[in-house]
């Protein structure tokens, strides 16, 4: 299988794992206007916070054939100096995320950002989907969450154009109601979106506004759909409102976030430079070929060295 056939299938398998993992857990000032956040909410940012995404944790604990233990995974990233754990918003459950924000709690962690998928692009349910999504939304703010990082769901073939423009219309829907309530909305992609000169990565951002609808900008996703990372900042570095960051060496995923095929040190030049938010998710992974000689917790403190030393975070 390619690497982009292989990078398919595992940001399916994610949307699957982070759907089932919901279940059981029952920057100094952005240059992105400011999306219904107070100073009060924006406070932590000006010295920047560092989290990661449980995606990676499942797959070691699923390669090692052990249960998945969240609340081991919270303290984990709390001994190694994280600021939060990204899970999943669970839209038909959100009493499951005021457990998940008082696990953190708990465990010294904060609750910063969330990750949903998004079925916007039917006309038809695409306003029930908005609904149900604020509602969940609601619910965490209540629990301090103010981020919410949104991968659009992809149908297993490119949208149309009239599929494209109903996705847009909802999203502004979406980011207006967000907004209202507090929380802002990043755009994240995976190989599907950036398909085709990554026509469905430009439209969402093309066709929306930037002070409702931000960018979650996951930094290898990007490359590998094909966009050079410097040349997405340029066209949409105003919209950054959280990262993604995962490492890769000729083309496989790394166990580790470390130098490798993505240039952080300029990436982490050009967000000083121009002021960007500083809230960085560390997303590790696991691909066939991706060579594992520590554990996830190791390979885990040695992600947040380097975030320290690229980011100054």
């Amino acid at each position: 299988m390619s690497n982009r056939s292989s990078s398919a299938a595992n940001a399916l398998s994610r949307r699957v794992f982070l759907g089932q993992l919901s279940l059981l857990t029952v920057a100094a000032g952005s240059s992105l206007p400011a999306i219904g956040l107070g100073a009060a909410d924006n406070a932590d940012i000006g010295k920047g916070l560092v989290g990661s995404n449980q995606y990676g944790w499942g797959q070691y604990a699923e390669r090692d054939k052990k249960p998945f233990d969240i609340e081991g995974v919270m303290s984990a990233l709390r001994d190694a100096g994280y600021d939060y754990l990204e899970s999943n918003l669970d839209v038909n459950q959100p009493e499951n995320t005021v457990r998940l924000a008082s696990q953190m709690k708990t465990r010294g962690l904060k609750p910063v950002t969330l990750y949903t998928g998004a079925r916007l692009h039917e006309s038809d349910k695409a306003a029930e989907n908005v609904k149900k999504l604020l509602a969940a939304a609601r619910v965490a703010y209540d629990q301090g969450f103010r981020r919410l990082s949104c991968n659009l769901d992809p149908i297993g073939r490119e949208k149309t154009d009239d599929e494209l423009k109903n996705q847009a219309a909802a999203l502004k829907d979406l980011g207006m109601g967000l907004k209202e309530i507090g929380i802002q909305i990043g755009i994240h992609h995976h190989m599907p979106e950036m398909a085709n000169k990554a026509r469905e990565f430009h439209y969402n951002f093309q066709h929306t506004d930037p002070d409702k609808i931000g960018f979650c900008y996951d930094v290898h996703w990007v490359f590998k759909g094909g966009v050079q990372p410097m040349d997405a900042l340029k066209q949409y570095g105003n919209r950054v409102v959280s990262w993604h960051l995962r490492q890769s060496r000729q083309g496989i995923w790394w166990e580790d976030l470390d130098e490798g095929d993505v240039d952080y040190t300029a990436i982490a030049e050009y967000a000083r430079k121009n002021n960007l938010p500083r809230v960085f998710t560390v997303e590790l992974a696991l691909e066939g070929g991706t060579k594992i000689t520590r554990s996830a917790v190791e390979n885990h403190k040695r992600s947040r060295e380097f975030v320290s030393k690229a980011f100054g975070v």
